[in-house]
């Protein structure tokens, strides 16, 4: 199909888009990489009046480092991710978790902000930044504000953005030296996540000294999976501390049925991939 007609502004600077956004009104659509939204459009699903695009504001793309933080513009596409030393290094689970995403074309295009703003809960990339404790730098109208990424992430496709708000960049804690991995569940290559983990551990002396678990499509939002946390820390890293934790792992998630999977098979492959996930990182 072919979508429906709109006006399209591409502005310079983030002010300028924000400006675009507010005068545009609720039927204006903000565009990133444009590999969620295109389709949608294509299909008719939506048909905004104006559409924005991000591609030319040059201060929404980057990687830096700030003090014990990893900023990353939210234009920064999934490909530079992937390839960055500062990433591999600070925040190895949002790396690996990238690696994951749809297929080297889409991770060309798609940007770490536009995925997370459009907030598809089977989506890769939200589990492992709210696992992480990220911040977002949101901009409008009235200025600039950070939401950390537990208040970010509201219902389906819903976030804390406001209308006339864009998403500037994401803030991520410096995680160096810590041990990740992030398993995910689809059917077919480059897929999205049926259900996704994503751990990360900080281990000392051969004990886990912290434990961070985020759940994919396991509910309307990203989960942090606490009892598995708080089984994980204290605790030797081994083998069975790893699978007593896992058994946590579907505690508090209410997720979807549908035509991939019921409630049950989900919970079920979320210990499963729980456990999965923490072996790995913890190398037991």
């Amino acid at each position: 199909m072919i979508p429906a007609p709109f006006d399209y502004v591409a502005p310079t600077t983030v002010d300028d888009a924000v400006r675009a956004l507010a005068d545009a009104g609720e039927d204006a659509k903000v565009i990133a990489g444009g590999q969620s939204l295109l389709p949608v459009l294509r299909m008719r699903l939506a048909a905004p009046t104006k559409l924005i695009d991000l591609g030319r504001v040059a201060e929404l793309r980057g990687i830096r480092e700030e003090g014990g933080h990893v900023v990353i513009g939210a234009m920064t596409t999934h490909y530079e991710i992937q390839r960055d030393p500062v990433v591999d290094t600070h925040l190895r689970l949002l790396r690996l978790a990238t690696d994951t995403v749809a297929d080297p074309q889409v991770r060309h295009r798609g940007t770490l902000g536009g995925a997370l703003a459009h907030a598809d809960p089977a989506g890769d990339l939200a589990a492992p930044v709210l696992a992480m404790d990220a911040e977002f730098v949101l901009c409008g109208m009235d200025g600039r504000r950070t939401v950390p990424a537990a208040e970010f992430f509201v219902d389906y496709f819903t976030t804390a953005l406001r209308p006339d708000e864009i998403v500037v960049e994401v803030r991520l804690p410096k995680l160096t030296g810590w041990h990740a991995h992030y398993e995910k569940f689809n059917r077919v290559a480059q897929a999205w996540s049926i259900v996704g983990v994503a751990a990360c551990l900080r281990v000392d002396g051969g004990v886990i000294a912290e434990a961070r678990v985020g759940l994919t499509n396991m509910g309307s939002v990203p989960l942090r999976a606490t009892e598995v946390e708080a089984a994980l820390v204290g605790h030797p890293a081994t083998a069975a501390t790893v699978r007593a934790a896992a058994a946590h792992a579907a505690e508090g998630t209410s997720p979807a049925a549908d035509g991939n999977a019921d409630r049950e098979y989900r919970q079920h492959l979320a210990r499963v991939l729980t456990d999965r996930a923490l072996t790995a990182a913890a190398g037991v």
